[in-house]
């Protein structure tokens, strides 16, 4: 008997095991399927799966103990790219499947149905198409189900009420359409569910009561509507509601809160809800976030006391308060949260004193934001108390008398505004303390006596609005000493006097700049030219002599110039014409005289005011000026002999330069014809270049280009430079070379990369040798911050918005240099991220300048030149118009600039595999605009300060970006470049002026 016993289980071992060794060879078949659907690996995660290990050692692979079958695949935030293949559906074990945050795409397989023991599968944050996959509904164990952050389409099915089991559904930020499914309503074990920053319509039915374990509701940024059924507020268990976006309507009920112990945000924001805030938010003592802003609420706000946690407090844009000190009684309760640091009050009716109780609240606030109301009386010293303040924002409200000294304590105050109010007094007490301060704007008020020189303390400003107010006295030279000023400058409609100091050349970077309806004297200053950067110069309404500067034509940016009721005079400098930019001018009411010049601006009359100076001649014939005198007959001869000695001595230089050339030809019979530039830049010998690089050696290896390679080297004068050695074997590279010589040898802007010396020698096996020495850019070169990988230096640092925006302006600026401050303009034809390179500051600098053409030259060539061009740049940056035989343009560098925008904000390369088809960057941005930007915008460069509201894994970042309307309008502006810049046709596209303007504009509202 035992015998038999041990042969049955023998043959039963030999049954079992290749059952066993098949299945798990299915597994591990199915998971090389998976890889090989993956062709971009940036981490180099699968290179452990290979053949050397078990597959359950494989990076991201659990296995069972028992059996040895896959039971986890996880593989998040890797940046992996491809599809998902549907062998996955093989391994039958799998109880966890998680690829979030990565780059893969198609359509989700329906093969994941037929993972029966599958609890979790996690696909969120990827870029996903097609619609919802039914099958997976078929997965009857599922726990967690995350799509959030794809591009999945049409309805939710109704099959989804299948999932028994379901806690989590994480479906934010797709566009599904229709009416959420009824069958969802019985999923009586969901907890977690996110339907936001969809396309969603209906009403929420009363059977969300049937969900008594749900703690998050979240169906922001839809087009849901009707009233909230009462049923959602008896769920005891919620924590968060979110509604923001919707068209939901109707009054909060009385007793909305006594159900609801353990609500910790409450967002409403954005939708049409009325009548007052109730009384029974009390009992939520567990708040952290309330946001019901943009709605019909009105009344005082209750008591808000015991919400011991409570950090945002979002109430703007509603009717609340009735004009009068009853609105503040709230404060008194609020003065214990202790945790508070935003309160935004602005856009309501809330009126009287401010008291005196704003001081209590707890120190860790730092945005204050009480503008557009209808508060009165003076602002009370103890608001003061609130050091940590980061924004502080009265404006458009009546008070009045002085300036609380304890203004001082705000050291860490960046945004203040207390414009559209009555205060009056100095400034001198407090403004020398605000030293990181961006914005001040003090206009419209009565403010008095002298700026003090201590604003020079405010190193970080960049918007300084003083306009409106009684200011006298000249202007601090502090004032120009900082070099931050780069939006607005405006002290206009005041009394400051005396005479504009040379040190007004200064403000190298400044937008925009108003000093009119003052008492300046004098002279303007010549160096006001030196303010390339300026747009908008309004001097009007002053004392201003002599004549108008020449040096403005220079400003190459300027589109408005205002020099009216001065005391100018002299002739219209002819220069001004050639000022491409300008828009308008007004010169009336002074003392010119002479001919007005008759191109550029000149020639739209509605574009210019000449009336007040009488004496002004010529010009077109609309200005029906009168025509300028002739001149007489001694002058004409005096002119006759001046066209002789000229003629003469004109001849005689030809004459010279003939003879030159004959004997110079004489002398070398190499002819440098080709080469025009080489022998006009200083240059360094084969030899140096050699020994800087190690012999070139690999390890000083940077990067490589179209047309050679570049290394890092050291100088036998220590400097570290950047040495791009041209490989001559390439055809067009010596043209490469005369054409970046030619680009760089007279470029002088401080967001191009500056070329130290060239070599064109002989190297040691006797072979041509051409090469270019840059300065050497720490930060390497844009492509590498944007798409990092584990090669490059840069691979775990990213690019925020705010250095986005900086870097976009450096380059625009650099464009707006080439394009028309250069002399000739003159056409990158290669805009890219690879050629964009950053310094220690992260400063951008444009670089290679190998395919770089002047437009002058460029318009001349004739037809067969023209054709041997052929399409100058990179594909995907390149303009439509270049493919089909148009000639390189300004308005091309655009197109590829808007390219590169779009390619900063969505970190998506325009030559993605997921562009096909007709489907590219633009595209993939256009379906997104401007409602839902945050589908496709890159959340790695959203501010660190919205780290708090705006988490990775997306809970509730896009229903709280209206705390943030800043950010969401700066991310519309840009985008909004990058789309307009990149239209196909050219015409349609921004100018580099138009750009500089517009982030000149972002700048201005952008909150970090």
């Amino acid at each position: 008997m035992l015998l038999h016993l041990f042969v049955f289980f023998i043959l039963i071992f030999q049954c079992w095991k290749p059952v066993s060794s098949l299945s798990n060879e299915t597994d591990r078949l199915s998971l090389i399927k998976f890889k090989e659907s993956i062709y971009k690996d940036p981490y180099r995660i699968m290179d452990s799966w290979n053949s050397s290990t078990h597959f359950c050692d494989w990076h991201g692979i659990s296995c069972s103990h028992k059996h040895h079958r896959v039971t986890h695949l996880i593989l998040k935030r890797y940046q992996l790219s491809g599809t998902i293949s549907p062998f996955i559906g093989n391994l039958s074990f799998l109880r966890i499947i998680d690829l979030q945050n990565n780059n893969f795409h198609g359509e989700i397989p329906k093969d994941l149905g037929r993972l029966f023991r599958l609890e979790i599968l996690h696909l969120d944050n990827n870029t996903l198409t097609g619609e919802f996959p039914i099958n997976v509904t078929s997965c009857s164990n599922l726990e967690y189900l995350a799509f959030g952050g794809n591009h999945l389409i049409g309805k939710i099915p109704m099959e989804i009420g299948s999932l028994h089991k379901l806690e989590v559904l994480y479906l934010l930020q797709n566009n599904f359409t229709g009416q959420i499914p009824t069958s969802l309503w019985n999923i009586t074990s969901l907890i977690f569910l996110s339907l936001d920053a969809n396309n969603l319509e209906g009403t929420i039915p009363i059977e969300i009561g049937q969900l008594k374990n749900m703690t998050d509701f979240e169906v922001g940024g839809n087009k849901l509507s009707g009233t909230i059924p009462f049923a959602l507020y008896n769920l005891s268990s919620l924590a968060y509601i979110i509604l923001v976006g919707n068209h939901f309507n109707g009054r909060l009920p009385a007793n909305m809160f006594s159900n609801l112990p353990n609500l910790q945000l409450l967002a409403l924001g954005g939708n049409q809800f009325s009548g007052r805030i109730p009384t029974s938010i009390v009992n939520a003592t567990m708040l952290v976030g309330i946001s019901i802003g943009g709605n019909n609420f009105a009344g005082q706000i209750p008591n808000l006391g015991k919400m011991h946690d409570l950090s945002i407090l979002e109430l703007s844009d509603n009717s609340l308060g009735s004009n009068s000190s009853k609105d503040w009684e709230f404060l008194n309760s609020l003065s214990n949260c202790s945790k508070l640091e935003r309160l935004y009050l602005l856009q309501n009716n809330f009126g009287g004193h401010l008291p005196k109780t704003i001081g209590n609240l707890s120190t860790k606030i730092t945005h204050l934001d009480l503008s557009q109301n209808q508060i009165c009386g003076r602002i009370p010293m103890e608001l003061g108390n609130l050091i940590n303040l980061m924004l502080l924002d009265i404006q458009m409200n009546y008070f009045s008398d002085m300036i609380p000294n304890t203004f001082g304590k705000f050291h860490n105050l960046q945004y203040l505004s207390l414009m559209g109010n009555k205060l009056s007094g100095e400034i001198i007490h407090f403004i020398g303390n605000l030293t990181q301060l961006f914005h001040l704007d003090l206009s419209y008020n009565m403010l008095e006596e002298k700026v003090p020189a201590s604003i020079g303390n405010c190193e970080s400003l960049q918007y300084l609005d003083l306009s409106q107010n009684n200011f006298r006295g000249a202007i601090p030279i502090q004032l120009f000493t900082l070099s931050t000023l780069s939006i607005l400058l405006n002290l206009s409609h005041n009394t400051f006097g005396g005479d504009v100091p040379n040190e007004f050349g200064n403000l190298k970077n400044i937008g925009k700049l108003d000093v009119s309806h003052n008492q300046f004297s004098g002279q303007i200053p010549q160096t006001i030219g030196d303010c390339q950067s300026l747009e908008s110069l309004f001097l009007q309404g002053n004392f201003f002599q002599e004549t108008i500067p020449i040096s403005l034509a220079s400003l190459k940016g300027l589109r408005y110039l205002d020099l009216s009721q001065n005391n100018l005079s002299g002739t219209i400098p002819k220069g001004l014409q050639d000022v491409a930019s300008l828009e308008y001018l007004n010169v009336s009411f002074n003392m010119l005289e002479g001919e007005v010049p008759s191109k550029g601006v000149f020639q739209n009359e509605s574009a210019i005011s000449l009336v007040g100076n009488n004496k002004l001649c010529g010009g077109i014939s609309k200005l029906e000026l009168p025509p300028c005198p002739t001149k007489s007959n001694g002058q004409r001869k005096h002119q006759n002999l001046k066209l002789v000695v000229s003629i003469c001595c004109v001849i005689a230089f030809i004459l010279l330069v003939v003879v030159g050339i004959y004997y110079g030809r004489k002398i070398s019979k190499k002819s440098s014809s080709s080469s025009p530039t080489i022998d006009m830049i200083y240059k360094v010998s084969y030899q140096s270049l050699h020994n800087a690089t190690n012999g070139f050696s690999v390890d000083k290896l940077i990067g490589s280009g179209s047309f050679g390679s570049v290394y890092k080297g050291s100088l036998e004068s220590q400097e570290v430079v950047a040495i791009k050695v041209i490989n001559l074997q390439i055809r067009g590279a010596h043209k490469s070379f005369v054409a970046e010589c030619n680009a760089l040898r007279n470029a002088k802007h401080r967001n191009l990369v500056q070329i130290i010396t060239c070599c064109s020698s002989i190297d040691y096996k006797g072979n041509e040798f051409k090469a270019l020495v840059y300065e050497y850019m720490v930060n390497g070169n844009l492509e590498n911050w944007l798409h990092p990988t584990t090669e490059n230096p840069n691979h775990q640092r990213l690019l925020l918005l705010d250095q986005i925006i900086n870097i976009l302006m450096d380059i625009v600026s650099a464009l707006n240099y080439l394009h028309y401050e250069y002399g000739q303009p003159l056409i990158h034809c290669d805009l890219k991220p690879s050629n964009v390179l950053l310094d220690d500051n992260m400063v951008a600098h444009l670089s290679d300048f190998g395919l770089a053409s002047l437009l002058s030259i460029v318009s001349v060539v004739s037809n067969e030149t023209s054709s041997t061009l052929g399409i100058k740049g990179t594909i995907g940056y390149i303009p439509p118009e270049y493919g089909m035989g148009s000639e390189v343009s300004m308005q091309g560098d655009m197109y590829s600039f808007g390219i590169l925008t779009l390619e900063m904000l969505t970190k998506k390369r325009p030559t993605e595999d997921i562009f096909n088809g007709g489907h590219n960057l633009q595209t993939y941005v256009k379906v997104a605009f401007p409602d839902k930007l945050l589908e496709v915008v890159s959340p790695t460069i959203l501010p660190q300060e919205l780290e708090h509201i705006v988490g990775v894994s997306g809970d509730i970042s896009e229903n709280m970006m209206q705390i943030h309307p800043n950010v969401e309008k700066c991310l519309h502006s840009l985008f909004k470049i990058g789309l307009t810049c990149s239209m196909e046709s050219p015409h349609e596209r921004m100018s580099a002026g138009d750009v500089i303007k517009e982030l000149n504009s972002i700048k201005s509202f952008f909150p970090f």
